[in-house]
């Protein structure tokens, strides 16, 4: 019921908001200038990145149109590939999951270039991931090859990539196969982190990242599948909008969300802009209400609070450990795709 009432109330307010403003919508506060972009970009390409935040900063260089920084970026995650195919692999030897980020931008490029070998690169990176020594007994890829733990952030590493290749089975069953694992349908949220053959969970917590990560990864494949796949198209915007009702209901009001979204920790920035991300996108494709512009708005507007005079996004949880306050590559790339989905939604 309280998610329903959520629901309600965000409409109520859209309408109010519309009525108060008939010709522009919902007020909104000035754009971020293109000096402000430059300066959380700069602030990202100058911090040292694993490779899965290589391939989030490329989406972000997606999302904004900076296409001159999109192809250099991914040529270097293609230098620095293993040769089982993984790509962007800089001091991440174990793992599995993360280097299927990079497979949205690396296509991305081999369609602005056509140069073969980005496809190439694309390909191999799909055939390592494709490979049953990847994944448990159901099909859900592991996190590392340390452990037969599986994280929820997989959902973004590798759903999104397979339906670029065209693989909307595989897409689905990743989804599908974490959501079996980690979805917490009283709260509306997901669990972090569970081993799948003991059901033991390694970390119980609804860390906001992780279902920063799910909230993405649905908008990315809901747009991607074709419409003679409806039916799980129509699955999936039941998924997410779930799971944006599950975070929302947690919002605070600074516009956060808790880091761990269901315990008092500290108020952190990384996970309004995934979700304010993941909204605008839906408003946008049309696969979701308009009236979630009010929470998504109101994250935008206290994740633009916390950038500072060099445009490092504060309070974000912390690269490399994820468990404090502090600034990371993901926080700085989900910035630049926050502020890209809005632009292309209201301008």
């Amino acid at each position: 019921m309280k998610f329903q009432a959520i629901r309600i109330l965000n409409t109520l307010m859209f309408f109010v908001m519309t009525a108060c403003h008939p010709t522009q919508g919902p007020p909104q506060f000035e754009y971020f200038d293109d000096a402000g972009i430059e300066k959380v970009k700069t602030a990202m390409l100058c911090m040292q990145r694993h490779s899965w935040e290589q391939g989030t900063a490329m989406q972000g260089m997606l999302e904004i149109g900076d296409t001159t920084s999109l192809i250099l970026m991914a040529r270097e995650s293609v230098q620095r590939y293993k040769p089982d195919g993984r790509l962007s692999m800089v001091g991440s030897d174990m793992n599995i999951a993360d280097p299927g980020a990079n497979g949205p931008g690396v296509l991305a490029v081999y369609r602005i270039t056509g140069e073969e070998k980005y496809l190439d690169a694309a390909k191999a990176l799909y055939d390592f991931l494709k490979r049953p020594e990847s994944k448990n007994e159901k099909g859900v890829i592991y996190h590392n090859n340390r452990s037969e733990a599986i994280f929820i952030d997989n959902m973004f590493m590798v759903a999104p990539f397979m339906a670029m290749m065209d693989d909307y089975d595989e897409a689905m069953n990743q989804i599908e196969g974490l959501r079996e694992l980690l979805w917490n349908e009283d709260e509306k949220l997901f669990h972090h982190i569970r081993v799948s053959r003991t059901m033991e969970f390694r970390d119980p917590s609804f860390w906001g990242g992780g279902n920063g990560w799910c909230a993405a990864a649905m908008a990315q494949v809901i747009d991607i599948l074709p419409e003679e796949r409806n039916t799980d198209k129509e699955k999936l915007i039941g998924y997410c909008t779930d799971l944006l009702d599950g975070c929302i209901s947690r919002q605070l009001p600074s516009g956060l969300l808790y880091d761990k979204i269901t315990e008092p920790n500290f108020e952190e920035t990384t996970l309004p802009a995934m979700l304010a991300y993941s909204i605008y996108t839906g408003i946008k494709s049309g696969w979701l209400d308009p009236s979630y512009m009010v929470p998504a708005d109101k994250m935008r507007y206290a994740v633009y609070s916390n950038i500072d005079d060099i445009g490092l996004l504060r309070n974000a949880s912390a690269a490399p450990r994820f468990n404090s306050p502090g600034t990371s590559p993901e926080g700085q790339a989900f910035f630049l795709m926050m502020e890209g989905a809005f632009r292309k939604l209201t301008r």
